[in-house]
């Protein structure tokens, strides 16, 4: 392990992620440094770059994932016409009237897809009183490519389709580009846990893909904690590949327990770790907080794609993140039944905090 003089300790990029005397994932706690900034990491290497190149994506991206849990991707391969014509659909969808959009609402779906309207969600029942956005959620359908087949969804029969034209189509072909930079993602993910390129692949071969458009609008000041747009909270999944529009309105939480924004970088997707992801790595990888306020006086869309393991896949820590001093630290779950009675209580409890949930929660570090 190095030591920066200003930043402190620092994991070496090729040191392994193995239990052990004196092994690193004993001392990653400590060594974790703290951010101001969301970092930025050139993907390119993982869509056709040699295996030096992808180890230098693989470390950039696991610095990240131990102290921030938050990063930016750049030349991703999603064509950005493509999420340009997602984006342009969403005023549209959100603009119909209120019971056009109730027909699909998700409360009538078998799994809780379709439109959730505004303050339906509570994030932070600690702070909030609802959550002040309002949703489209669904989940990719099986899609034969020319040399590929992709599974869908176990979820998939519960989606509700909106009665707009090219619709169904434009989402297709937005959850393909997704489950492809999906199966980049945890290329990387594995090569920064010195684990084979393919590592996941079994695991996460009809992974569960939720996306969601997202509606903010414009929230008068002062700023409340108790009607914001999205409360602080962790994602479910093992990740999140969001892309924003120009508002800026995300925050992540750092150690010190201060705000620090990612704003909107076009071109890029903001990537974070979620809790799978974190109790796959027994907390070596962080699921940070983070919230969404829009105070910007315009209203603002996002368009978050929750990826995470194959429904029936068993969560529970890696051999190479587990040692004597750094025991699991969270029981075994099941990846549907955990991400499902999460959305379950965000729609049906909005009050209560959600014991699982909980467990993912750190303090911040006192100064």
């Amino acid at each position: 392990m190095q030591v920066d003089a200003k930043k402190g300790p620092k994991m070496h990029p090729n040191e392994p992620l193995t239990g052990g005397v004196a092994s690193p994932i004993d001392t990653v706690d400590a060594a974790r440094r703290d951010f101001d900034a969301v970092p930025m990491i050139d993907f390119s290497a993982m869509l056709n770059g040699t295996a030096e190149a992808k180890a230098r994506v693989a470390a950039e991206l696991r610095d990240a994932c131990i102290n921030v849990g938050f990063f930016y991707i750049r030349n991703h391969g999603v064509p950005q016409d493509l999420i340009d014509a997602m984006f342009d659909l969403q005023p549209r969808l959100f603009g119909l009237p209120l019971g056009e959009k109730m027909r699909w609402h998700a409360k009538g779906s078998s799994h809780l897809l379709g439109y959730i309207g505004m303050q339906e969600e509570n994030a932070d029942p600690a702070a909030g009183k609802g959550d002040m956005h309002e949703a489209y959620d669904f989940v990719p359908e099986d899609v034969a490519l020319e040399d590929d087949f992709l599974a869908g969804d176990f979820r998939r029969a519960g989606n509700l389709w909106p009665d707009l034209p090219g619709f169904h189509e434009l989402a297709t072909r937005y959850g393909v580009a997704m489950r492809l930079l999906a199966r980049r993602l945890f290329g990387a993910f594995a090569l920064a846990l010195s684990l084979p390129e393919d590592y996941f692949s079994g695991l996460a071969n009809a992974p569960m893909a939720l996306i969601r458009l997202l509606h903010y609008p414009t929230q008068p000041g002062p700023f409340s904690e108790a009607t914001i747009g999205t409360g602080a909270h962790t994602d479910h999944e093992c990740f999140t590949i969001l892309c924003q529009d120009q508002i800026q309105a995300l925050q992540v939480r750092n150690r010190r327990g201060e705000w620090i924004d990612a704003p909107p970088i076009r071109g890029t997707f903001v990537i974070n770790v979620g809790d799978l992801m974190a109790r796959w790595t027994n907390g070596i990888f962080a699921s940070t907080l983070h919230r969404v306020a829009n105070l910007s006086g315009r209203a603002r869309y996002s368009l978050p794609c929750f990826i995470g393991a194959n429904a029936d896949a068993i969560i529970e820590a890696l051999p190479s993140c587990v040692s004597a001093l750094r025991p699991a630290r969270y029981p075994p779950v099941r990846a549907g039944d955990y991400v499902s009675s999460a959305i379950y209580h965000s729609l049906n409890d909005k009050t209560a905090i959600n014991p699982v949930k909980e467990q993912m929660r750190e303090p911040p570090v006192t100064p």
